[in-house]
Protein backbone atom coordinates (compact mmCIF):
# COMPACT_ATOMS: atom_id res chain seq x y z
CA UNK A 1 0.00 0.00 0.00
CA UNK A 2 1.11 3.71 -1.06
CA UNK A 3 2.79 5.31 1.90
CA UNK A 4 0.33 8.47 1.17
CA UNK A 5 -2.79 6.28 1.95
CA UNK A 6 -1.06 4.97 4.82
CA UNK A 7 -0.40 8.29 6.12
CA UNK A 8 -3.88 9.54 5.47
CA UNK A 9 -5.63 6.05 7.20
CA UNK A 10 -3.17 7.02 10.29
CA UNK A 11 -4.54 10.19 10.23
CA UNK A 12 -8.22 9.66 9.71
CA UNK A 13 -7.99 7.00 12.51
CA UNK A 14 -6.50 10.00 14.96
CA UNK A 15 -9.11 12.08 14.27
CA UNK A 16 -11.74 9.42 15.16
CA UNK A 17 -9.73 8.39 18.17
CA UNK A 18 -9.20 11.70 19.51
CA UNK A 19 -12.87 12.93 19.06
CA UNK A 20 -13.91 9.88 20.77
CA UNK A 21 -12.07 10.84 23.73
CA UNK A 22 -13.55 14.31 23.34
CA UNK A 23 -16.48 13.12 23.85
CA UNK A 24 -16.53 11.05 26.43
CA UNK A 25 -14.22 13.33 28.44
CA UNK A 26 -17.69 15.54 27.69
CA UNK A 27 -19.67 13.35 28.98
CA UNK A 28 -17.75 12.52 32.44
CA UNK A 29 -17.72 16.24 32.47
CA UNK A 30 -21.32 16.51 32.38
CA UNK A 31 -21.94 13.80 34.43
CA UNK A 32 -19.74 14.98 37.18
CA UNK A 33 -21.72 18.45 37.24
CA UNK A 34 -24.88 16.56 37.41
CA UNK A 35 -23.41 14.38 40.66
CA UNK A 36 -21.94 17.99 41.90
CA UNK A 37 -25.10 19.25 41.56
CA UNK A 38 -27.06 16.17 43.43
CA UNK A 39 -24.81 15.98 46.10
CA UNK A 40 -24.38 20.16 46.69
CA UNK A 41 -27.97 21.10 45.87
CA UNK A 42 -28.25 24.80 45.25
CA UNK A 43 -31.74 27.13 46.12
CA UNK A 44 -32.82 28.75 41.83
CA UNK A 45 -31.37 32.26 41.52
CA UNK A 46 -33.61 34.53 43.54
CA UNK A 47 -35.49 32.19 45.82
CA UNK A 48 -33.38 32.74 48.53
CA UNK A 49 -33.90 36.38 48.55
CA UNK A 50 -37.26 35.73 48.39
CA UNK A 51 -37.47 33.36 51.43
CA UNK A 52 -35.30 35.61 53.38
CA UNK A 53 -38.15 38.71 52.85
CA UNK A 54 -40.85 36.37 53.87
CA UNK A 55 -42.51 36.74 57.33
CA UNK A 56 -44.95 33.53 56.60
CA UNK A 57 -43.71 30.19 56.79
CA UNK A 58 -41.38 28.66 53.81
CA UNK A 59 -39.15 26.51 52.60
CA UNK A 60 -37.78 24.85 49.50
CA UNK A 61 -37.29 21.04 49.39
CA UNK A 62 -35.01 18.79 46.98
CA UNK A 63 -36.29 15.43 45.39
CA UNK A 64 -34.84 13.71 48.51
CA UNK A 65 -36.83 16.33 50.64
CA UNK A 66 -34.03 17.73 51.84
CA UNK A 67 -34.71 21.42 53.20
CA UNK A 68 -32.11 23.67 50.88
CA UNK A 69 -33.78 26.67 52.23
CA UNK A 70 -36.29 27.78 54.89
CA UNK A 71 -37.50 30.96 56.45
CA UNK A 72 -37.02 31.86 60.19
CA UNK A 73 -40.74 31.69 60.85
CA UNK A 74 -40.69 27.51 59.64
CA UNK A 75 -38.17 26.78 61.69
CA UNK A 76 -39.38 28.72 64.51
CA UNK A 77 -42.97 26.78 63.73
CA UNK A 78 -40.96 23.67 63.90
CA UNK A 79 -41.67 22.26 60.36
CA UNK A 80 -37.59 22.08 59.58
CA UNK A 81 -35.19 20.30 61.84
CA UNK A 82 -31.84 19.81 61.42
CA UNK A 83 -32.08 20.49 57.65
CA UNK A 84 -35.21 17.95 57.33
CA UNK A 85 -38.79 18.25 57.29
CA UNK A 86 -40.62 17.07 60.37
CA UNK A 87 -44.41 16.39 59.51
CA UNK A 88 -45.16 13.47 57.76
CA UNK A 89 -48.32 15.38 56.76
CA UNK A 90 -46.17 18.04 54.87
CA UNK A 91 -44.05 15.49 53.40
CA UNK A 92 -47.12 13.64 51.80
CA UNK A 93 -48.41 16.71 50.62
CA UNK A 94 -45.07 17.64 48.51
CA UNK A 95 -44.93 13.65 47.11
CA UNK A 96 -48.14 14.74 45.79
CA UNK A 97 -47.16 17.75 43.89
CA UNK A 98 -44.35 15.82 42.67
CA UNK A 99 -46.55 13.60 41.57
CA UNK A 100 -48.88 15.43 39.72
CA UNK A 101 -46.97 17.99 38.57
CA UNK A 102 -49.98 20.34 39.76
CA UNK A 103 -49.89 22.71 42.79
CA UNK A 104 -52.18 21.48 45.71
CA UNK A 105 -53.13 22.99 48.54
CA UNK A 106 -54.19 21.68 52.17
CA UNK A 107 -55.29 23.00 55.39
CA UNK A 108 -53.37 20.67 57.52
CA UNK A 109 -52.70 20.21 61.76
CA UNK A 110 -49.52 19.42 62.59
CA UNK A 111 -48.17 19.01 66.04
CA UNK A 112 -46.84 22.15 67.95
CA UNK A 113 -43.44 21.07 68.97
CA UNK A 114 -41.39 17.56 69.70
CA UNK A 115 -43.65 16.96 72.66
CA UNK A 116 -46.46 18.41 74.45
CA UNK A 117 -50.93 18.80 73.14
CA UNK A 118 -50.20 21.92 71.12
CA UNK A 119 -51.01 21.69 67.57
CA UNK A 120 -51.30 24.19 64.18
CA UNK A 121 -53.58 24.73 61.80
CA UNK A 122 -51.43 25.76 58.70
CA UNK A 123 -52.93 26.69 55.43
CA UNK A 124 -50.02 24.97 53.20
CA UNK A 125 -49.64 25.72 49.67
CA UNK A 126 -47.22 23.71 47.72
CA UNK A 127 -45.89 24.19 43.78
CA UNK A 128 -42.96 22.63 41.71
CA UNK A 129 -40.14 25.17 41.59
CA UNK A 130 -38.16 24.42 38.02
CA UNK A 131 -38.15 20.38 37.92
CA UNK A 132 -36.17 19.33 40.78
CA UNK A 133 -37.23 21.42 43.47
CA UNK A 134 -41.21 22.18 45.54
CA UNK A 135 -41.79 25.03 47.45
CA UNK A 136 -43.94 25.28 50.42
CA UNK A 137 -45.96 28.47 51.76
CA UNK A 138 -47.46 27.65 54.94
CA UNK A 139 -49.90 30.34 56.65
CA UNK A 140 -50.75 29.86 60.48
CA UNK A 141 -54.22 30.03 61.23
CA UNK A 142 -53.71 28.81 64.70
CA UNK A 143 -54.47 32.35 66.12
CA UNK A 144 -58.02 32.70 65.15
CA UNK A 145 -59.07 29.76 66.85
CA UNK A 146 -57.68 30.46 69.82
CA UNK A 147 -59.13 34.01 69.88
CA UNK A 148 -62.34 31.83 69.58
CA UNK A 149 -61.42 29.53 72.32
CA UNK A 150 -60.33 32.76 74.45
CA UNK A 151 -64.07 34.25 74.14
CA UNK A 152 -65.65 30.98 75.31
CA UNK A 153 -62.77 30.04 78.40
CA UNK A 154 -63.19 34.00 79.51
CA UNK A 155 -67.02 33.97 79.83
CA UNK A 156 -66.50 30.80 82.17
CA UNK A 157 -63.94 31.74 83.88
CA UNK A 158 -65.74 34.60 84.59
CA UNK A 159 -68.96 32.97 85.84
CA UNK A 160 -67.75 30.05 87.49
CA UNK A 161 -65.34 31.91 89.65
CA UNK A 162 -66.18 35.89 90.42
CA UNK A 163 -69.66 34.78 91.90
CA UNK A 164 -68.20 33.80 95.02
CA UNK A 165 -65.82 36.68 95.85
CA UNK A 166 -68.66 39.28 94.60
CA UNK A 167 -71.25 37.75 96.53
CA UNK A 168 -68.75 37.54 99.56
CA UNK A 169 -68.46 41.51 99.14
CA UNK A 170 -72.16 41.88 99.05
CA UNK A 171 -72.76 39.69 102.22
CA UNK A 172 -69.58 41.90 103.69
CA UNK A 173 -71.04 45.62 102.98
CA UNK A 174 -74.55 44.26 104.21
CA UNK A 175 -72.86 42.81 107.63
CA UNK A 176 -70.84 46.41 107.90
CA UNK A 177 -73.92 48.44 107.52
CA UNK A 178 -76.03 46.57 109.98
CA UNK A 179 -72.77 47.04 112.50
CA UNK A 180 -72.36 50.62 112.13
CA UNK A 181 -72.68 51.03 115.46
CA UNK A 182 -70.24 48.29 116.85
CA UNK A 183 -66.47 49.73 116.46
CA UNK A 184 -64.72 46.45 116.69
CA UNK A 185 -66.94 44.61 114.67
CA UNK A 186 -66.53 47.35 111.75
CA UNK A 187 -62.73 46.63 112.10
CA UNK A 188 -63.47 42.90 111.18
CA UNK A 189 -65.76 43.75 108.40
CA UNK A 190 -63.57 46.14 107.10
CA UNK A 191 -60.60 43.95 107.27
CA UNK A 192 -62.20 41.22 105.32
CA UNK A 193 -63.94 42.84 103.06
CA UNK A 194 -60.54 44.52 101.88
CA UNK A 195 -59.06 40.68 101.63
CA UNK A 196 -62.02 39.65 99.54
CA UNK A 197 -61.48 43.06 97.25
CA UNK A 198 -58.01 41.66 96.72
CA UNK A 199 -58.69 38.34 96.31
CA UNK A 200 -61.26 39.46 93.55
CA UNK A 201 -58.68 42.23 92.01
CA UNK A 202 -56.01 39.11 91.57
CA UNK A 203 -58.67 36.24 90.09
CA UNK A 204 -59.44 39.47 87.80
CA UNK A 205 -55.93 39.90 86.36
CA UNK A 206 -54.60 36.17 86.21
CA UNK A 207 -58.29 35.61 83.93
CA UNK A 208 -56.51 38.81 81.97
CA UNK A 209 -53.41 37.53 81.90
CA UNK A 210 -54.37 33.37 81.41
CA UNK A 211 -57.10 34.77 77.95
CA UNK A 212 -54.24 37.17 76.51
CA UNK A 213 -52.09 34.29 76.89
CA UNK A 214 -53.73 31.69 75.42
CA UNK A 215 -54.55 34.42 72.82
CA UNK A 216 -50.79 35.55 72.08
CA UNK A 217 -48.72 33.87 69.32
CA UNK A 218 -46.01 33.52 71.14
CA UNK A 219 -44.15 32.14 67.86
CA UNK A 220 -45.78 34.96 65.67
CA UNK A 221 -42.41 37.53 66.06
CA UNK A 222 -40.04 34.65 68.00
CA UNK A 223 -36.60 36.39 69.39
CA UNK A 224 -33.77 34.13 70.15
CA UNK A 225 -33.25 33.90 73.59
CA UNK A 226 -30.57 32.38 76.22
CA UNK A 227 -32.40 29.92 78.96
CA UNK A 228 -29.69 31.42 81.39
CA UNK A 229 -31.04 34.63 81.08
CA UNK A 230 -34.57 33.85 81.56
CA UNK A 231 -34.09 31.85 85.10
CA UNK A 232 -32.33 34.55 86.65
CA UNK A 233 -34.88 37.28 85.44
CA UNK A 234 -37.18 34.78 87.42
CA UNK A 235 -35.09 34.20 90.01
CA UNK A 236 -34.71 38.04 90.52
CA UNK A 237 -38.50 38.80 90.64
CA UNK A 238 -38.54 36.53 93.53
CA UNK A 239 -35.36 37.06 95.70
CA UNK A 240 -37.28 39.35 98.07
CA UNK A 241 -40.51 36.55 98.77
CA UNK A 242 -37.99 34.11 99.55
CA UNK A 243 -36.18 36.37 101.71
CA UNK A 244 -39.19 36.91 103.84
CA UNK A 245 -40.30 33.64 103.48
CA UNK A 246 -36.37 32.10 104.78
CA UNK A 247 -36.29 29.80 101.94
CA UNK A 248 -33.34 29.85 99.54
CA UNK A 249 -32.87 29.90 96.40
CA UNK A 250 -30.23 27.57 94.23
CA UNK A 251 -29.42 27.93 90.51
CA UNK A 252 -28.01 25.03 89.16
CA UNK A 253 -26.57 23.69 85.97
CA UNK A 254 -26.40 27.02 84.06
CA UNK A 255 -25.97 25.92 80.24
CA UNK A 256 -25.91 28.03 77.14
CA UNK A 257 -28.95 26.84 75.87
CA UNK A 258 -31.22 29.08 73.38
CA UNK A 259 -35.17 28.56 72.37
CA UNK A 260 -37.03 30.81 70.31
CA UNK A 261 -40.32 32.11 71.97
CA UNK A 262 -41.46 35.33 73.75
CA UNK A 263 -39.64 36.15 76.58
CA UNK A 264 -42.59 37.61 78.69
CA UNK A 265 -44.17 34.74 78.62
CA UNK A 266 -41.55 32.02 79.60
CA UNK A 267 -40.00 34.68 82.39
CA UNK A 268 -43.92 34.74 83.59
CA UNK A 269 -43.81 30.47 83.74
CA UNK A 270 -40.97 30.05 85.43
CA UNK A 271 -41.67 32.82 87.65
CA UNK A 272 -44.72 31.45 88.62
CA UNK A 273 -43.15 28.00 89.10
CA UNK A 274 -40.65 29.38 91.33
CA UNK A 275 -43.07 31.44 93.39
CA UNK A 276 -45.47 28.34 93.57
CA UNK A 277 -42.26 26.44 95.06
CA UNK A 278 -41.65 29.36 97.70
CA UNK A 279 -45.09 29.97 98.90
CA UNK A 280 -45.33 26.24 99.28
CA UNK A 281 -41.99 25.65 100.89
CA UNK A 282 -41.05 25.53 104.98
CA UNK A 283 -38.58 27.87 106.59
CA UNK A 284 -35.15 26.85 106.45
CA UNK A 285 -35.73 24.79 103.20
CA UNK A 286 -34.56 25.47 99.79
CA UNK A 287 -35.95 25.59 96.08
CA UNK A 288 -33.22 24.64 93.62
CA UNK A 289 -34.22 26.14 89.91
CA UNK A 290 -31.62 24.00 87.06
CA UNK A 291 -31.35 23.91 83.44
CA UNK A 292 -30.06 20.92 81.11
CA UNK A 293 -30.20 20.53 77.20
CA UNK A 294 -29.87 17.07 75.33
CA UNK A 295 -30.77 16.13 72.09
CA UNK A 296 -31.96 19.39 70.70
CA UNK A 297 -34.27 19.61 74.23
CA UNK A 298 -33.80 21.99 77.02
CA UNK A 299 -35.67 21.35 80.09
CA UNK A 300 -35.75 24.18 83.17
CA UNK A 301 -36.45 22.09 86.60
CA UNK A 302 -38.14 23.76 89.66
CA UNK A 303 -37.30 20.91 92.47
CA UNK A 304 -38.85 22.34 96.57
CA UNK A 305 -38.64 20.33 99.96
CA UNK A 306 -41.91 21.57 100.59
CA UNK A 307 -45.62 19.66 101.29
CA UNK A 308 -45.73 18.41 98.28
CA UNK A 309 -49.27 17.10 96.24
CA UNK A 310 -51.05 13.75 96.46
CA UNK A 311 -50.60 11.37 94.32
CA UNK A 312 -54.40 11.70 93.15
CA UNK A 313 -54.10 15.60 92.24
CA UNK A 314 -50.92 15.25 90.19
CA UNK A 315 -53.21 15.06 86.60
CA UNK A 316 -55.46 18.35 87.82
CA UNK A 317 -52.78 20.44 89.11
CA UNK A 318 -52.66 22.00 85.45
CA UNK A 319 -56.37 22.90 85.43
CA UNK A 320 -57.78 25.74 85.55
CA UNK A 321 -58.77 27.08 89.49
CA UNK A 322 -58.05 23.68 90.72
CA UNK A 323 -56.22 24.03 94.26
CA UNK A 324 -54.52 20.93 96.32
CA UNK A 325 -55.39 22.43 99.61
CA UNK A 326 -58.02 25.57 99.66
CA UNK A 327 -57.30 26.75 102.81
CA UNK A 328 -53.46 27.22 102.12
CA UNK A 329 -54.10 28.72 98.54
CA UNK A 330 -56.27 31.37 100.31
CA UNK A 331 -53.54 31.81 102.79
CA UNK A 332 -50.88 32.28 99.97
CA UNK A 333 -52.98 34.36 97.53
CA UNK A 334 -53.08 31.48 95.44
CA UNK A 335 -55.71 31.74 92.67
CA UNK A 336 -55.42 28.60 90.88
CA UNK A 337 -54.25 29.54 87.53
CA UNK A 338 -50.87 30.15 88.31
CA UNK A 339 -50.15 26.48 86.74
CA UNK A 340 -52.65 26.69 84.18
CA UNK A 341 -50.89 29.78 82.80
CA UNK A 342 -47.52 27.90 82.68
CA UNK A 343 -48.69 25.00 81.00
CA UNK A 344 -50.33 27.50 78.06
CA UNK A 345 -47.38 30.11 78.11
CA UNK A 346 -45.19 26.35 77.29
CA UNK A 347 -47.89 24.81 74.89
CA UNK A 348 -47.27 28.07 73.04
CA UNK A 349 -43.57 27.56 72.23
CA UNK A 350 -43.88 23.71 71.58
CA UNK A 351 -43.33 22.51 74.55
CA UNK A 352 -44.95 21.08 77.91
CA UNK A 353 -44.46 20.85 81.22
CA UNK A 354 -43.97 17.84 83.75
CA UNK A 355 -44.37 16.94 87.41
CA UNK A 356 -43.39 14.61 90.16
CA UNK A 357 -44.61 14.86 93.85
CA UNK A 358 -44.96 13.24 96.74
CA UNK A 359 -47.22 14.36 99.76
CA UNK A 360 -44.76 15.56 102.54
CA UNK A 361 -41.50 15.35 100.41
CA UNK A 362 -41.56 17.95 97.78
CA UNK A 363 -42.17 18.80 94.26
CA UNK A 364 -40.45 18.52 91.06
CA UNK A 365 -41.53 20.67 87.68
CA UNK A 366 -39.99 20.58 84.76
CA UNK A 367 -40.32 22.65 81.79
CA UNK A 368 -39.35 20.99 77.88
CA UNK A 369 -38.83 23.57 75.04
CA UNK A 370 -37.25 22.48 71.96
CA UNK A 371 -33.54 24.15 71.69
CA UNK A 372 -33.32 26.40 69.09
CA UNK A 373 -30.70 24.48 66.29
CA UNK A 374 -28.13 26.63 64.50
CA UNK A 375 -29.56 25.89 61.08
CA UNK A 376 -27.82 26.64 57.09
CA UNK A 377 -31.47 26.47 56.23
CA UNK A 378 -32.53 29.31 58.35
CA UNK A 379 -32.61 33.07 57.89
CA UNK A 380 -32.76 36.14 59.64
CA UNK A 381 -31.49 34.67 63.23
CA UNK A 382 -30.25 37.14 65.38
CA UNK A 383 -28.78 36.11 68.80
CA UNK A 384 -29.86 38.93 71.42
Amino acid sequence: MDSTWLVLISLALGLVIGAGVVALLLVAARRGEHAATVVNPGVPDGIGQVLDALDTAALVVDPSNNVLKASARAISLGLVRNDVLVHPEVVDLLARVRSTGEPEQETLTVARGRFGDASLLLEARASRLGSRYVLLIADDHTESLRLEEVRRDFIANISHELKTPIASVGLLAEALEMAADEPVQVRRFARRLGEESARLARITQDIIDLSRLQAKDALATPELLRVDDLVAAAIDQNRVVAEAREVGLAVRNKSRAEVWGDETLLVTAIDNLVSNAINYSLPGTRVGVGVRSDAGVVEITVTDQGVGIPEEDLERVFERFFRVDEARARNTGGTGLGLSIVKHAVQNHGGDVRVWSQAGRGSTFTIRLPEAESSSTASGKESR
